[in-house]
């Protein structure tokens, strides 16, 4: 939509034009981008107060393309201050900690992204390693499901681990090292504190008149708490959401305490956003086919540039043991007859590993073995920056060339290097950006070859006695890892990497391992909240498609699959994977 085809709704008016408090329920592709923007467009006109407004969401993704969107659409001046747009944590950190720092503490705080993947081991050999994430910032205490995962049962009970935890928890406030997890739980005192969230609620009332949350599905509790208090400390709250859409259960996700919350919200403040403007018909019915039975309501509606699509939805039937790597293939047979540009295509997994599998690239799990994170590291990077995204992939290349240098010992360990005063700010990069350029694999090069020039390259500047090759080892997955040999040139993301975002073609693929999970949650069949997470994540990821959806199934699920989808009325076609 341009800004003079835009014709919004009767339900897009409403929220344009609602001064109060609203808890919005959006369906995907409700075009609620484009109507935060009117609604900033419709504040900025009103001249009668000045004050200014906030958009906060949860992903940088999200973000940037708020901030695409307005300056498209020219609804906020430019600079955008003393609006503010960002991230929930970036305005936690911004309003209610950088300006105060830690209390008893006399270092300025430092933001460490890294802390939770600390390395936690009590001081002797045998022990296991865990990490900071799996114990709570306020007791130490273990937190038993996050340490499940790393099969975590000692003979004589977590507490020297939890000791080691409390410890260095203690001593990182001591000298201000902060996460977003840390970040909270300070903010949460600090609200406790009536003197001092009264001059917090003035100043910030004072500054802005209305507060966004967009994907607030993605809040956990203590996000929900703060923003009932700025609600009831007088400033406008629009809360923005699609429940189904709540797949960050890891950060402590609160898709049922978001229910509980929505009950605050008068009923005349509760607005819908119906009418999917991004997708086709077929992929409207199988988006609201792949919510759990008792959310399903009504079916979403083709109210876009694609209503008229008659492309149906597939479903990519496979065998085995494992994702098929010629899933890409079928997928490209797919779109070849819609003429689409392959990097506008994307297939999705729930894992980066399983979408690399299923575009024909084997993925090696590096662990913490120096040779395959530095190689990991340099095929990301050159991925990462043919695609026009260097950023993460430039900070991970930068964190193996640390670790084989010796100068962190961990992954963990890289948000506190930078912290370090003497660390120039992005002084770091260019050096980086040469090594990841002469680390490019040749397609003629063995494994062997690559290995020596990255030897040679890396053997200066090392911290302890090892030498370059008891840092860099052999090792028989490094030909796979540096293969650009690949069945196709699909881009395979993750779907936590594209929450947001929108394609042409999405192909999904449900792996071996959950498809079956996932299946029962959608028949109604399983409730558990684990596996309502994992149907969630199919849900975002069709829900990215706007004229191709596939989804590519284990044939022992996929009738069932296509029985669920069946029921919204639209084509759904089944066709198989060739096997090897």
């Amino acid at each position: 939509m341009t800004t003079l085809a835009y014709d919004p709704t009767p339900e897009q008016i409403a929220i344009i034009e609602h001064e109060g408090h609203a808890f919005v329920r959006a369906c995907p592709g409700a075009g609620k981008t484009r109507t935060m923007v009117e609604r900033a467009r419709v504040m900025r006109a009103d001249t009668s107060d000045l004050r200014s407004v906030a958009f906060l969401s949860f992903t940088n993704a999200a973000v940037d393309e708020m901030k695409m969107r307005l300056a498209k659409f020219g609804a906020l001046p430019a600079p955008i201050f003393p609006n503010y747009i960002g991230t929930f944590d970036g305005f936690l950190w911004q309003f209610l900690i950088g300006p105060f720092g830690i209390d008893g503490c006399p270092e300025p705080p430092q933001l460490i992204p890294d802390k939770k993947d600390w390395v936690v081991k009590p001081p002797y050999d045998a022990a296991r390693e865990l990490t900071l994430e799996c114990f709570d910032r306020q007791t130490g205490a273990l937190i038993k499901n996050k340490a499940d995962k790393f099969k975590f049962e000692p003979k004589n009970g977590p507490g020297a681990w939890e000791e080691v935890a409390r410890n260095m928890i203690a001593r990182s406030l001591e000298k201000g090292l902060l996460d977003f997890e840390d970040v909270r739980a300070i903010v949460k005192g600090r609200l406790v504190d009536k003197i001092f969230a009264d001059r917090a609620a003035t100043a910030l009332t004072g500054r802005f008149k209305e507060l966004v949350v967009d994907e607030a599905q993605d809040c956990n509790p203590a996000d929900l708490d703060i923003i009932d208090w700025l609600r009831r400390s007088g400033l406008t709250v629009k809360i923005i959401c699609d429940p189904n859409q709540g797949i960050y259960g890891f950060r402590g996700g609160a898709t049922n305490e978001l229910e509980a919350f929505s009950a605050k919200f008068d009923k005349a403040d509760h607005l819908p956003m119906s009418g999917n403007f991004r997708a086709s018909p077929a992929i409207c019915s199988a988006i609201s086919q792949l919510r759990p039975p008792t959310t399903r309501g009504e079916f979403d509606r083709a109210v876009g540039r694609y209503k008229s699509e008659a492309t149906p939805v597939h479903l990519l039937s496979y065998g085995g043991q494992a994702v098929s790597p010629h899933i890409g293939p079928a997928f490209l047979a797919l779109t070849d007859k819609l003429n689409l540009d392959r990097k506008e295509l994307r297939i999705l997994a729930a894992t980066w590993s399983s979408a690399s599998n299923g575009a024909g690239r084997r993925t090696v799990d590096p662990r913490n073995n120096k040779t395959l994170l530095l190689a990991q590291a340099v095929m990301g990077f050159h991925s990462a920056f043919a695609a026009g995204n260097p950023r993460h992939a430039l900070g991970s290349l930068h964190r193996a060339v640390l670790m084989v240098r010796g100068l962190i010992a961990t992954a963990g360990d890289y948000g506190t290097y930078l912290a370090k005063p003497e660390i120039e700010d992005g002084g770091w990069r260019p050096e980086i950006i040469s090594i990841g350029q002469e680390l490019h694999p040749n397609p003629a090069e063995a494994a062997e070859q690559w290995l020596t020039r990255a030897r040679n390259l890396l053997d200066k500047d090392l911290v302890g006695s090892a030498s370059i090759g008891t840092r860099l080892k052999t090792n028989s997955n490094l030909g796979a890892l540096l293969s650009t040999v690949q069945v196709t040139d699909l881009p395979a993301r993750s779907i936590h990497d594209v929450k947001g975002l929108e394609f042409p073609a999405v192909c999904v693929v449900l792996s071996p391992q959950t498809a079956g999970k996932i299946i029962d949650v959608l028949s109604g069949t399983n409730a558990g909240q684990k596996e309502i997470e994992e149907a969630r994540k199919i849900y975002v990821a069709a829900s990215r498609a706007e004229r191709l959806l596939a989804i590519a199934t284990p044939k022992s699920r996929v009738e069932e699959l296509k029985a669920i989808l069946d029921a919204g009325g639209q084509a759904v076609v089944v066709s198989h994977v060739p096997t090897d």
